[in-house]
């Protein structure tokens, strides 16, 4: 779908490339926009409850960006843009988002967000970060060292084992099953609580909408989403080629920022209205999103291999969720302050100029 575009992007380069992508971008988030209109309208018509409607629509429905970015990548064969989209959409929830969040306003916390939410996000960087060392080069060395005769003449082949090549690449579709069962396990946490949260309805702000226009909204959200992946995938590629780096740095940059827009927009404006709490609960939710179910489905879609610097990106990832927690458990009021944001803000600088160096 889409041919067209690798005509545009050969003849225009760099320069067309970059309106697509912010086009891309702007598909992506009105996409998202309308399905999730569209589809709690519909669920709302229906007798459908807030909570679950949150849990559900409005959940999946920001993750879409994400996840449409990774379909469209694995389907093409760009699995380095598949796996650094997450990656790198995490890093900047984490750091950039939360780290902007803070500076306007301090991050509180809700009880349920500190119990399980953010360990429940760090456990998930941890599997990243597991996986990506377990099929990391020093680890298939050694391990090709226990499994092989001294004398083995491939003994000095040893520096051409590249990263993901044993064991089924980065994430398998084993791998990508494990994170699928945690993303259900997470899912059940949430909906076994439904009960003992007070149903408060407001319909004050609702307005009925019918179900012709709400799958209209629903059917145009999704083409908005399609769209939108395939012209930044293909966008973010050519540019990767004519700049001469490689796929990884764009997915970790410009498609990350591009799919993250919608959290940052919903943090920064709850930072403005002080409802703090909320981006907390936005960023730790689609960071556990980001990787058990849309990691996991593209894993099992088509096994990822590893790339350099997977193990950079990985413990950059599970940093972020020990920084949040150690912030949101050493203070009295167990928020984030302004100047842990401004810590996050320079670890993600710093983090960002050592890659660029070591490209």
């Amino acid at each position: 779908m889409l041919d067209f575009l690798n005509t545009w992007l050969a003849n225009g380069g760099f320069w067309v490339a970059i309106p697509l992508i912010i086009a891309g971008c702007a598909a992506l988030i009105k996409g998202a926009d309308w399905l999730v209109e569209g589809a709690s309208a519909l669920a709302k018509k229906y007798g459908v409850s807030d909570i679950v409607i949150g849990l559900t629509v409005v959940a999946f429905g920001t993750s879409m960006p994400e996840f449409v970015v990774n379909m469209v990548a694995v389907g093409q064969g760009s699995t380095e843009i598949a796996i650094t989209n997450v990656l790198g959409s995490n890093i900047i929830n984490t750091f950039v988002i939360l780290g902007c969040t803070a500076l306007i306003f301090p991050i509180s916390s809700q009880k349920s967000t500190r119990r399980f939410d953010i360990p429940f996000s760090l456990l998930a960087a941890l599997l990243v970060l597991l996986f990506a060392v377990y099929n990391s080069p020093s680890w298939l060395q050694i391990e090709h060292i226990f499994n092989m005769n001294i004398a083995d003449p491939t003994l000095s082949d040893l520096g051409s084992i590249q990263m993901g090549q044993g064991n089924g690449g980065f994430i398998s579709g084993v791998g990508g099953s494990i994170l699928l069962v945690f993303f259900i396990i997470f899912l059940w946490h949430n909906f076994r609580g439904i009960g003992s949260v007070p149903q408060t309805e407001s319909n004050e702000d609702y307005k009925p909408m019918s179900a012709r226009r709400a799958l209209a909204l629903i059917i145009g959200g999704l083409v908005g989403l399609v769209v939108g992946g395939e012209v930044i995938v293909k966008s973010a590629t050519s540019i990767a080629q004519s700049l001469g780096v490689s796929d990884a740095i764009i997915g970790l940059t410009v498609v990350a920022l591009g799919t993250s827009l919608p959290e940052l927009a919903t943090s920064c404006m709850a930072a403005f209205k002080k409802n703090c709490d909320i981006a907390l609960g936005n960023v730790v939710g689609s960071n556990i999103f980001n990787i058990f179910f849309i990691l996991g489905t593209s894993a099992c879609v088509k096994a990822l291999p590893g790339y350099h610097g997977l193990e950079i990106d990985a413990m950059m990832a599970a940093l972020g969720s020990v920084l949040v927690m150690l912030f949101v458990y050493l203070t009295k009021k167990h928020e984030i302050k302004r100047w842990h944001g401004a810590i996050l803000l320079l670890t993600y600088a710093a983090y960002l100029a050592y890659r660029i160096i070591t490209l």
